[in-house]
């Protein structure tokens, strides 16, 4: 049976009241922003996220609208931090707005990153925490379990197309970094611009912000440091999938006395991708610029670093083409690539003028220290001259470096008139090993080649050293010059090898522990007639040398053989041989107590009416030697004179006269035999033997 019309239009007029009571409903639930369904939008975000989510409080209540997507208005917005967080919560919001589409939604539940079309807040507050084995606040999902995070996947944090906050504060703690900083910040990314809030300690700035503008303060890892940020954005910062953009990045950063400026461009926050841009750092010591990195780099004096870098993977290179250490301009390319088993440092360092003063603190000495300064003022008897600072061992096994350096001048202190020009050699550092290898220096026409190294693998260094030097000239390479004209007081081409050995923490120990031999000799040379005669305390000749002029005399023999044993150079051989005098010198110096136990004798070859010869001591500390002359000798030869006086005033003179001795056969090799001799007998080698 068929239902009449009347009854069809009645149905159809239920339907569509029905419907219309729905519609407006809807329109009315979603004027009203749906307040009944908060609690199970809650729910479905919280199972998203695997986080607690909040939507309002008691004192004000969320508005959710589904037109066109899922858009929450939240008077109080709140995400729980992870179970394993001992924080309050992850995200706290005032007044915030969230939309997101629904297919996001359904993606970001497989396990997608979650994409948020917009997030606003008049005030944020954030606590992003990294713990040592990969777990991180700001991975949702089971993208945070740390089984995941320890096969390497990668850290998906939610990309927001428009994110806009007023006022915000991070705190970020972060384990493997050994960060704990607080920051204030201001963003706007995708929308209009913000007022950007004031630095610490400083004005609101009069400017719309587009991008991050943030300062901090806190700690990352030994140092304290502030800072100040400005991006172009923040999201893709947090993001570390290849498809993330570059950011402009503008930094500057100041950990305890260090500071550090970047303008660049950067993708992973974390782990610094694709970096690149110019860098400025300056500080008290390298050393100390390189403990936040993780790298080793020499202690220095004061240093300022300009340049370039970027970062390629593991692979850090860094043009450096304005480096100043103290009163040293240096250059440098360096690659340092993470990617080793153990990092790797490589490049070269050039230098214009090397000042050798400025690496005094590479050995543990004071910045600017001059190696062997002119003596000023007397300094206190207890003051140590060698440096003493501990070495930093266990910094050489943290990396392994080969670096080329070459250097066009050296300025190697007041006492020498020339530098090295030029210097090169090869640094290696390779399982706590430091080398200096194929060191080639020239000066004066000479040369300086060998090899230095420093094995820093055991609790104590151990050092090791063997340079040969060849022709260098002593008149052009001392500082000498006279006045009016007259001749250097040495000359000649200085020959010699070094081969030593020692151990300790500090230059000081490794001195003090010396073993191994020194001999140099002077080719060709000729020394000052007047110190010769001075030396000896001839004054008649002194007296006539002073009238007629200082002509030098030709040196037929100076030779100084040294053999070192636990810190303290003993002589074996140390003569000068002049058709004059003889010059002799006997004793030790301890590296280990920084004293000096010298004596020098003149033996005289030629007759001199007026000597008063005796020995003259070198004696005390590095830091206030002592001169003396022997006062024995001396007496008997004044008593003599004394006692002939009350016979007849002219033969009080006759105890002063030196007859000389003959130098008939007084070769190089002969003084030498002649020295060793006299140390087998006990004696001075000066004393002819018998004592005489």
């Amino acid at each position: 049976m068929t239902s009449s019309p009347r009854r069809i239009s009645k149905g159809w007029a239920v339907a569509a009241a029905v419907m219309g009571a729905l519609v407006v409903t809807v329109l009315a639930c979603e004027w009203a922003g749906w307040p009944f369904l908060a609690k199970p939008v809650e729910r479905v975000l919280s199972r998203t996220l695997e986080r607690d989510v909040q939507l309002g409080n008691e004192s004000s209540h969320a508005t959710v609208r589904f037109f066109g997507g899922l858009k929450v208005d939240v008077p109080h917005l709140q995400i729980g931090a992870p179970e394993w967080s001992k924080r309050p919560f992850f995200l706290q919001a005032r007044n915030a707005q969230m939309h997101l589409s629904y297919g996001d939604l359904w993606r970001a539940k497989k396990g997608a990153p979650l994409d948020i079309d917009l997030l606003r807040a008049d005030h944020l507050v954030v606590h992003a925490e990294r713990m040592a084995d990969g777990r991180a606040s700001w991975v949702f999902g089971t993208l945070q379990k740390p089984q995941e995070a320890k096969e390497g996947k990668p850290n998906v944090f939610p990309t927001v197309r428009e994110l806009r906050v007023n006022e915000g504060q991070l705190t970020y703690v972060d384990v493997p970094l050994k960060a704990d900083i607080v920051a204030r910040l201001a963003l706007a990314e995708g929308a209009a611009g913000v007022q950007a809030p004031p630095s610490q300690g400083s004005q609101p700035l009069p400017v719309a912000l587009r991008g991050l503008i943030a300062s901090a303060e806190g700690t990352y890892g030994p140092a304290k440091l502030s800072a100040n940020l400005r991006t172009a954005g923040v999201t893709p910062l947090l993001r570390s999938d290849t498809a993330a953009p570059s950011v402009p990045v503008v930094l500057e950063l100041k950990a305890n006395k260090a500071s550090l400026s970047f303008n660049g461009t950067v993708t992973d926050i974390f782990k610094l991708s694709d970096l690149a841009g110019q860098f400025r750092v300056s500080g008290p010591s390298l050393a100390a610029a390189g403990d936040p990195l993780g790298v080793t780099l020499p202690t220095t004096g004061a240093f300022v670093l300009a340049g370039r870098i970027n970062k390629d993977g593991k692979v850090w290179k860094v043009a450096a083409d304005d480096a100043t250490v103290g009163s040293t301009k240096l250059k440098g390319d360096f690659t340092y690539d993470m990617g080793q088993p153990v990092p790797l440092l490589a490049g070269k360092v050039t230098s214009p003028r090397l000042l050798l003063a400025d690496l005094a603190p590479t050995i543990g000495g004071e910045p600017g220290a001059d190696p062997a300064p002119p003596p000023k003022t007397k300094a206190p008897p207890a003051a140590r001259v060698l440096p003493d600072r501990e070495f930093d061992l266990p910094s050489l096994r943290a990396m392994n470096a080969d670096v080329q350096m070459a250097f066009d001048r050296v300025e190697l202190g007041a006492l020498f008139a020339l530098p090295l020009q030029p210097l090169k050699t090869r640094l290696t550092l390779k399982d706590g090993k430091l080398r200096l290898d194929d060191l080639v220096a020239t000066t004066a026409d000479g040369s300086l080649r060998g090899n230095v190294a420093l094995d820093g693998t055991r609790d104590v260094a151990l050092w090791n050293a063997d340079l040969r030097w060849s022709g260098v000239k002593l008149e052009q390479w001392l500082k000498q010059k006279r006045a009016d004209g007259k001749p250097p007081f040495v000359s000649g081409k200085l020959v010699g090898h070094a081969k030593l050995e020692g151990q300790g923490r500090s230059t000081a120990q490794i001195l003090g522990s010396l073993d191994g031999t020194v001999a140099t000799t002077v080719r060709q040379g000729q020394v000052s007639h007047l110190i010769v005669e001075a030396a000896g305390l001839d004054l008649a000749q002194a007296l006539g040398v002073f009238v007629k002029g200082d002509e030098p005399l030709p040196v037929s023999c100076a030779l100084a053989d040294l053999k070192a044993e636990k810190g303290v150079l003993t002589t074996r051989t140390l003569v000068v041989d002049t058709p004059d005098s003889t010059v002799w010198a006997e004793g030790s110096v301890s590296m280990k107590d920084e004293a000096l136990d010298l004596k020098a004798t003149v033996a005289p070859k030629d007759f001199s009416p007026l000597a008063l010869r005796t020995p003259v001591h070198l004696k005390g500390a590095f830091n206030a030697p002592k001169v003396s002359v022997e006062k024995a000798p001396l007496a008997r030869r004044v008593a003599g004179a004394a006692l002939l006086a009350l016979v007849n005033p002219i033969a009080a003179v006759l105890p002063l006269f030196d007859k000389g001795e003959s130098d008939e056969g007084d070769s190089c090799n002969e003084l030498v035999a002649r020295a060793r001799d006299a140390a087998r007998e006990g004696r001075s080698p000066a004393d002819k033997k018998g004592g005489k």
